[in-house]
């Protein structure tokens, strides 16, 4: 009895290659530079609305997602990734991924942040396989310069801040977005 015949070393090779070509994440930088990516976003939303570092300070989280890409023609798709900051320190990343359905046509590009108010709020988003975000968030989406007031951000468990918005998207549809946990 061989212990080694070629089908056996065949298996294992294609196996081994196969195995091989994955990648996990473990050993390479792309934690840091989502990371990086992170700060940039922060720093540019405390420097360029009012009132969203005082609204960090009272959260109990926040899932900063730098580029959101979206693109649509009657269906429609957007994806990013992020980190979630618990007193400004990473503790998970995530991706979003969004779909539409409607009348729509256009691309866009876009940040948003999405400010947990309450402990229950954040520890659903953290417990949870799969996060969608539903009707308990209030949505902010500033003008140029404008701030966030306290009627936006009152008796709400998630509030979910847009901006760095380019490119345009036109229409009506109906969304539903869902973030994921990652590795980098």
């Amino acid at each position: 009895m061989t212990l080694l015949n070629r089908r056996s070393f065949l298996g294992t090779s294609a196996a081994g290659l196969a195995l091989g070509g994955c990648s996990n994440g473990i050993g390479n930088d792309g934690g840091a530079r989502l990371d990086g990516r992170v700060d940039a976003t922060r720093d540019y939303l405390f420097g360029s609305f009012p009132g969203t570092r005082d609204l960090a300070q009272r959260a109990y989280g926040i899932l900063y997602m730098p580029l959101m890409t979206e693109a649509g023609f009657g269906f429609g798709a957007a994806y990013g990734q992020g980190a979630l900051r618990i007193n400004d320190v990473t503790v998970d990343f995530y991706s979003a991924t969004r779909a539409t359905f409607g009348l729509q046509i256009g691309a866009q590009q876009y940040a948003h942040a999405l400010f947990f108010m309450t402990e229950a709020s954040l520890g659903d988003f953290r417990r949870s396989n799969g996060w969608a975000a539903s009707a308990d968030i209030r949505y902010a989406v500033p003008n140029e310069g404008a701030s966030i007031g306290k009627e936006t951000t009152e008796y709400n468990p998630v509030i979910a801040f847009v901006f760095g918005q380019s490119g345009l998207i036109l229409g009506a549809t109906l969304a539903g977005s869902k973030y994921n946990r990652i590795i980098p």
